[in-house]
């Protein structure tokens, strides 16, 4: 593979090196949100900051741990974790934001993903598009455990996942808009729990790597509860899905046998 890098020790883009990330890493959107997430780890550094992309290192049980940001969408994130993979990881969680769909899906709380529509372009340059994006069973069955482990609401399903933000907000306003509309309510009437922009493609590229991939999203707001007149407040506070996916991590280590 390709090292476009000046320090040839050290992955293109996210600029990191072999050893310096750990096995299981916490896959953000927000760099900003990396810091507050190593912060649950013990003995913390940070490790690079290039782009999009912040990298910590730290531990959790003994057993090194990363975090590395992936801004936003596919593409940014595939790219984070082939060089990652590169690094030593194979197994990753997504932590995030999304907007509920269905109406039981309140803001505040999580959703821990099943399965992923994928209505975006980057797995569609992993794998056909029969192929199904579906995480690792191993990975959420340790997210909902720690979700139950911390007493937070949750929810379990398939998300949709899309790479036009303002597609999904005002749809009504793009020249595709006919299509937009249909399919949103297709997803609605099957079920789909919250609609976001990277899991699709994490699931997709951890299966073509043989590595294992998990997301929880915490549910900003939910526009289909405003179309049914429910309450509907905007919920930031991406705490409780950070504490999930630290728990999650530690029970996989402890599934694993403490491996490093």
């Amino acid at each position: 593979m390709i090292n476009y890098s000046e320090d040839k020790t050290r992955l293109y883009h996210i600029q990191a090196a072999k050893g310096e990330v750990g096995r299981y890493v916490i896959l953000p959107g927000d760099p900003k949100r990396c810091k507050l997430i190593a912060e649950y780890f013990d003995h913390s550094a940070l490790i690079a900051d290039n782009r999009e992309y912040v990298t910590y290192t730290g531990t959790l049980d003994g057993v090194k741990v990363s975090v590395t940001s992936t801004g936003i969408g596919g593409p940014s994130a595939a790219i984070a974790m082939e060089e990652l993979y590169q690094c030593g990881a194979d197994t990753f969680i997504r932590v995030g934001t999304s907007g509920g769909m269905a109406l039981d899906v309140k803001s505040g709380d999580l959703v821990v993903a099943n399965g992923a529509i994928r209505m975006e372009g980057t797995s569609r340059e992993y794998a056909p598009i029969e192929f199904p994006a579906v995480p690792d069973f191993h990975v959420t069955t340790a997210l909902v455990q720690a979700a139950k482990n911390l007493k937070l609401p949750y929810h379990v399903g398939v998300v949709q996942c899309k790479d036009s933000f303002y597609g999904q907000h005002s749809p009504e306003t793009k020249p595709v808009g006919y299509e937009l509309l249909a399919k949103w309510d297709a997803w609605v009437k099957l079920g789909c729990k919250a609609s976001e922009m990277e899991s699709a493609a994490e699931f997709i590229v951890a299966d073509y790597l043989k590595a294992r991939a998990g997301a929880v999203m915490l549910v900003m707001a939910n526009q289909e509860r405003v179309k049914a007149g429910l309450d509907n407040p905007v919920v930031h506070d991406t705490d409780a899905a950070i504490r999930t996916a630290v728990e999650a991590i530690r029970i996989l280590i402890h599934e694993d046998g403490g491996q490093h």
